[in-house]
């Protein structure tokens, strides 16, 4: 086999290795019967983990967000970009002060747009 065919051939097993992981991500969601929902003032919206005591809150524009730490609050205050995530059900832009928050065993949260999405995320994936 020449260098340039050995070439396309690597691209191509790339490409579907990256394409196969990223069909992973949506369809493998096993840990997601293990999301438990929590509420907004035990979120660190910053480090997108929950916390046994409440967090900082931060006013703005008539939203309260909450971060653990003065960082937080700082970043809350000037970056929009980390106010917002990515509901990984519908993909949509979601708002961390409205969002329905699921946290994983570990600590770390996901952001959903409603609860019924929340709710799609904990299926097996084998149900749907």
């Amino acid at each position: 086999m020449n260098t340039r065919a050995f070439g396309k051939l690597a691209l191509a097993a790339v490409l579907l290795v990256a394409t196969l992981a990223v069909a992973g991500v949506a369809v493998n969601r096993g840990e997601g019967a293990e999301l438990r929902r929590v509420e907004t003032h035990k979120v660190c919206m910053i480090n997108n983990q929950v916390f046994e005591k409440d967090q900082i809150p931060v006013a703005i524009e008539g939203r309260t967000y909450y971060g653990c730490c003065e960082m937080c609050k700082e970043r809350l205050a000037r970056d929009t970009g980390a106010r917002t995530a990515v509901d990984p059900v519908s993909g949509k832009t979601v708002d961390k002060a409205k969002a329905v928050i699921g946290a994983r065993p570990d600590g770390s949260v996901l952001y959903f747009e409603s609860e019924e999405n929340l709710a799609q995320y904990r299926e097996p994936a084998a149900s749907r």
